[in-house]
């Protein structure tokens, strides 16, 4: 199952559980981890795209290994006006290519993310080269943030 709808979700989850966040880039892809009473999310796997399947099965084997109950997936919106992107249709064509997984899918708006974290790790004086290093993970553990505050207060 595969919705923007946090209600949906939330339905097809089994009471709690850990879930991941996706940051999915064309160069990496940014993983972040929330624990099981859906507190707080924390940055984890940077994944280096190569070709899907093998990405895939990278992310299959890290979400076995974590037991995660469901997967957040972040959905890049325009900024001005919340309509869809060609980024965004890569993003949901990347959901129903995870869909097999079996866990429940939820698209989450993404639009500020990355420069939220950017503005973070500029304040905390990280170098060109860290924030390179650490953007797609955090932004990651952002949207997932983002979703887990929704399921916990909707």
């Amino acid at each position: 199952m595969i919705t923007a709808d946090r209600a949906l979700f939330r339905e097809a989850l089994p009471g709690a559980g850990r879930l991941i966040g996706l940051d999915v880039g064309t160069k990496t892809i940014g993983t972040a981890l929330c624990d099981a009473q859906w507190t707080f999310a924390s940055p984890a796997l940077l994944i280096r795209r190569t070709k899907f399947q093998k990405d895939k099965t990278t992310l299959a084997a890290f979400i076995a290994e974590q037991q995660v109950k469901g997967i957040v997936i972040g959905l890049p919106l325009n900024l001005t006006d919340g309509s869809e992107s060609p980024r965004s249709q890569s993003s949901r064509a990347f959901a129903r290519n995870m869909e097999d997984l079996g866990l429940p899918i939820l698209l989450q708006d993404e639009r500020w993310s990355t420069q939220a974290v950017t503005r973070t790790l500029i304040e905390q004086d990280a170098s060109r080269a860290k924030r390179a290093e650490l953007v797609d993970k955090m932004a990651a553990a952002y949207i997932l943030q983002g979703a887990i505050d929704g399921l916990v207060i909707g």
